[in-house]
């Protein structure tokens, strides 16, 4: 014969059993399965994944000094040339600082020389020409004293109405004026 299945009918909207996580017939395999999961997890994560991270940690870390020790040395170095650098360059202005002194004091020594050459010459110019303007005002003298005796004789003539004068009386004069 053919056997016999029972068949429970569920009223409409409902359910014929239980949410199995809800279901407590079920607690105690799903807490097992729970544990059995968690220790698996625990040894894969501990005994593999851990010593893997921190491996990564640890060559990331010596990598990371690595780099700060170059980074470090290659700061030392600059400062250094640069030490060397500014050094190099505050020679190179106290020597174009002296070349520039010695020069002007080169220029300064050249354009005095020259000053006094310039001096020299135009002192005996000077020299010179007072010399020869002696000599004209000596010259102009002796003409002034001769044309003075004569302008003076001719205005005395003139003067008076009468006959020559006596030249040497009026050479005389003229003398004593002039010394005056």
């Amino acid at each position: 014969m053919a056997n016999e299945t029972t068949h429970t009918e569920v009223p409409a909207g409902g359910h014929a059993e239980s949410f199995p996580p809800f279901d407590k017939q079920t607690f105690p395999s799903q807490l097992l399965w729970l544990t059995v999961a968690f220790v698996a997890l625990y040894v894969l994560m501990a005994r593999i994944a851990l010593p893997r991270i921190q491996s990564i940690l640890a060559d990331r870390r010596q990598h990371i000094s690595g780099n700060l020790a170059e980074a470090s040395r290659l700061k030392g170095e600059s400062e250094s040339a640069i030490a060397s650098y500014e050094a190099a360059l505050a020679d190179a202005r106290g020597s174009a600082q002296a070349l520039v002194n010695g020069s002007r004091e080169r220029q300064n020594a050249e354009a005095e020389a020259r000053r006094k050459d310039h001096d020299t010459e135009l002192n005996s110019r000077i020299a010179e020409a007072e010399r020869k303007i002696a000599q004209t005002k000596a010259a102009a003298m002796v003409s002034v004293r001769g044309i003075a005796t004569e302008a003076a004789s001719a205005i005395i003539e003139r003067l008076s109405g009468s006959a020559p004068v006596n030249r040497d009386a009026v050479a005389a004069a003229v003398s004593e004026s002039l010394k005056r």
